[in-house]
């Protein structure tokens, strides 16, 4: 008996609206997730230090996932998180860039504040 590998849905890039991944972008925590992800890479959802429950955190990537800003996949018992920069790049362009860059120059201003 083979047993099928876990999957996770996710919209195809013709379905991702851009209303959907600035409410995903506008939470905070889901920020720091895309933020550490754009620097980072592909990673899985524990070696992101959040200061929030497991149960918030599982809920802030499936937002992120629907909303078509992150790709998931199961990679053993590890759920393994990448940015769909190509799609978001293709449909919104400079939008991910921006909103990095933003976030990185926000918590700069905040540290000297």
């Amino acid at each position: 008996m083979t047993s099928q590998p876990r999957t996770l849905d996710h919209p195809d890039r013709s379905e991702i609206r851009l209303e959907d991944v600035l409410h995903a972008l506008s939470d905070p925590v889901r920020l720091q997730i895309v933020c550490f992800l754009a620097a980072e890479g592909e990673s899985s959802c524990s070696a992101i230090d959040l200061a929030v429950s497991k149960s918030t955190t599982t809920h802030h990537f499936r937002v992120l996932r629907e909303a078509g800003v992150i790709r998931q996949v199961y990679r053993g018992t590890a759920k393994m998180s990448s940015l769909r920069r190509e799609d978001l790049d293709a449909l919104f362009p400079g939008l991910l860039d921006t909103v990095v860059t933003a976030h990185e120059a926000q918590q700069a201003r905040t540290v000297t504040v």
